[in-house]
């Protein structure tokens, strides 16, 4: 007997899995983004932060990959949409992002965050967060 099979069930009540996401985390995209005079038609650092929570958080029928919400999916997307047309504002794209992945089959919430990190010098970044859930 292997050990997953001698350990399942095992997990009090308490311990069991309540949510699934996946993370796409900072992924930095080259945008033409912003209003002020410099900054337009000068391509900028952006990263874009999607969490998406799922309704299934059962363990998949099999280590297959075709049980999973696709990774490249989401990082080709994002990349899709921040090179598709130039942005006067993060809440815009962050929109666009969050309007493509809201509309996937089994998302329960998503979450999405932009950051321009070379603005500030004292600051990791600026940006905007936008999510289908209040924070309390």
């Amino acid at each position: 007997m292997n050990d997953e099979a001698r350990l399942s069930g095992m997990v009090p009540d308490h311990l069991k899995v309540k949510s699934a996401s996946i993370l796409l985390d900072s992924l930095e995209v080259q945008t033409d983004i912003g209003f002020h005079d410099f900054e337009i038609g000068t391509p900028q650092r952006l990263l874009v932060t999607v969490e998406i929570w799922l309704d299934q958080v059962l363990v998949p029928d099999g280590d297959e990959p075709a049980n999973a919400l696709d990774y490249d999916y989401l990082r080709s997307e994002v990349r899709n949409l921040a090179g598709s047309r130039r942005y006067n504002l993060q809440e815009t794209l962050a929109h666009a992002i969050y309007e493509r992945f809201a509309a996937l089959a089994g998302v329960r919430a998503i979450r999405v965050a932009t950051a321009k990190p070379d603005i500030y010098p004292d600051a990791r970044g600026v940006g905007v967060e936008i999510a289908s859930f209040a924070r309390s």
